[in-house]
């Protein structure tokens, strides 16, 4: 299957249904893209205010399930009534809704009663458990969007503008910061740490580094060491290229094979006509 995707697992059967599990964004509507080119019968698990409307206006009612976020019970049901075979994790769920706007039912609120860590890792691990324990593969989160990831090199065509000391300080506090799991990205500047992302996500330790007003800021995003493909893959599009410019950050580190451009030849045309560098790390 390595000609369809390098992510999907060894015996992969085609003819059985895939559930996307859609978030935010227009990384759900790659993957839908994708299978469908492939010819794999697809299904849709989406959420209120979270998952693009005209995604789900693709699948008629009988191929697709809207709930609430934190309907856990509701969404293991659907993958029962849609036989479903694998299921796929795209596209993120708005932080804040883990403290307000989540609607646990039942299912849910045992499984984060259980957690004494509340992160991504945790819950959705916890998630694909139960998801897994249906007899359902959650694939690695990559699959089908292979030619959607960070390439090695600067992938916008010129010399990298950060001298190489400074990208191995930089590329070192982002893999210390994710083992520590307190995110997977940050900024930093000639050996001066600017900004760890946290809980707020990416855009917002992008604004916070910008309100620094200096130059030759860098930004950097890895992965865990250990990290679990088939959740929280971490994802830079054209609304985080929007940000850089708006914090005047020029410069982006990104782990290649890894991190997921979304769409990504207008992320790299856009970043050159702003004269932002984009360089895939191994």
């Amino acid at each position: 299957m390595s000609t369809l995707s390098a992510f999907l697992p060894a015996g992969y059967d085609r003819t059985r249904p895939l559930v996307l599990i859609a978030g935010q964004g227009l990384y759900p509507v790659l993957i839908a893209r994708a299978a469908r080119a492939a010819g794999i019968p697809l299904r849709l698990v989406a959420f209120e205010e979270e998952t693009r409307p005209d995604l789900v206006a693709t699948f008629p009612e009988p191929e697709r399930r809207v709930l609430l976020v934190g309907q856990l019970g509701r969404l293991l049901k659907a993958l029962r009534e849609f036989d479903a075979g694998y299921a796929i994790m795209a596209g993120q769920i708005t932080p804040r809704r883990l403290f307000k706007g989540l609607h646990p039912d039942l299912k849910a609120a045992q499984i984060l009663l259980t957690l004494k860590r509340r992160n991504a890792e945790t819950i959705f691990g916890a998630i694909a458990a139960e998801i897994e324990a249906l007899g359902v593969t959650l694939l690695d989160a990559r699959a089908l969007i292979d030619d959607q990831l960070a390439m090695p090199g600067c992938m916008t065509g010129r010399s990298f503008p950060i001298e190489e000391e400074y990208l191995r300080h930089g590329i070192h506090i982002a893999r210390e910061s994710a083992r520590l799991d307190i995110g997977q990205g940050c900024v930093v500047r000639k050996g001066t740490v600017l900004a760890v992302e946290a809980f707020e996500g990416t855009d917002e330790m992008l604004r916070r580094a910008g309100g620094f007003k200096t130059d030759g800021a860098l930004f950097v995003k890895t992965v865990k060491a250990a990290q679990d493909y088939r959740f929280d893959v971490p994802c830079f599009g054209l609304r985080t290229l929007e940000t850089m410019r708006e914090a005047g950050i020029t410069a982006a580190a990104l782990e290649a094979g890894r991190v997921i451009l979304i769409d990504r030849e207008a992320v790299i045309a856009q970043a050159r006509t702003w004269g932002i560098s984009l360089l895939g790390f191994a």
